[in-house]
C-alpha cells in the first residue's frame, strides 16, 4: 500500500431510497420500544459493506478501483430482501442493532469472498470474523441499561424493509464530522448486465 493515507474508504452496496424510508421507519418504531444511549444510524448511512479499507491513498484507490471493475464484469445482478431484527454479538451485551439480509445470498457471498482475497493481494489484510450480510442500524453506545432489545427483537424477526436487487457496488469516501460521517461517492462499478 501506498504512504499519504487520507481517504477513509469501504466499499458497498448502495439502498434504495424506498428501502431506506422503510429502515427509517422501523428505527423509529424501535425508538419507541427500546429505551438506552443508542445511537440510530441516519439513513443515508445505511449501506450493505463488502470491505471497510480503513485510511488509504489515492493510489490505493486506483488499484482498488482496477480489482474491482474486473470482477464486476463475472457479476449478474442478484435480489435481497432486508428482513428480521438482531444484535451484535448478541442482545445480552448488544454493540451493534442490525437487520438481515435474505435472497440470493450465494451470489453475494462469493462476491465478497472474492473481492476480500483480491484486496489482500493488496496488502489489506483478511477480516478476522467470517462475512455476514447485515444492515447496521444502530449503535449501542452503554450496554448497561439497555431495555425493550430483547423483546424487540423476538417481535421483530419478520418485519422487513423491502427487496431490491444488487447491480452495483461502491467506493465510499467517510469523512468523519462532528455532525457524523459524510459519505461521497467515488467510484461506481456496475454488474454485468
Amino acid at each position: 500500500m501506498s504512504e499519504n493515507k487520507n481517504i477513509r474508504a469501504f466499499l458497498a452496496i448502495d439502498l434504495p431510497a424506498v428501502v431506506l424510508e422503510n429502515i427509517q421507519a422501523i428505527q423509529n418504531s424501535f425508538k419507541k420500544n427500546i429505551q438506552g444511549v443508542i445511537r440510530w444510524v441516519r439513513p443515508e448511512g445505511i449501506h450493505l459493506t463488502l470491505k471497510f479499507f480503513g485510511d488509504i491513498s489515492a493510489q490505493d484507490i486506483e488499484n482498488i478501483s482496477e480489482v474491482i471493475a474486473k470482477r464486476m464484469t463475472d457479476v449478474p445482478p442478484f435480489s435481497l430482501e432486508i428482513i428480521g431484527l438482531g444484535a451484535f454479538p448478541d442482545v445480552t451485551r448488544p454493540r451493534v442493532i442490525w437487520m438481515g439480509i435474505t435472497g440470493q445470498l450465494g451470489p453475494l457471498l462469493s462476491l465478497q469472498k472474492d473481492l476480500e482475497g483480491e484486496f489482500s493481494l493488496l496488502g489489506f489484510p483478511k477480516e478476522d470474523r467470517p462475512f455476514r450480510a447485515h444492515l447496521t442500524v444502530g449503535r449501542v453506545k452503554v450496554t448497561k441499561g439497555i431495555i425493550g432489545l430483547a423483546p424487540a427483537v423476538e417481535a421483530g424477526c419478520n418485519l422487513t424493509a423491502g427487496n431490491f436487487t444488487g447491480g452495483e457496488v461502491t467506493l465510499f469516501q467517510s469523512s468523519l464530522s462532528p455532525l457524523g460521517a459524510i459519505y461521497t461517492k467515488l467510484a461506481t462499478f456496475p454488474f454485468r448486465v
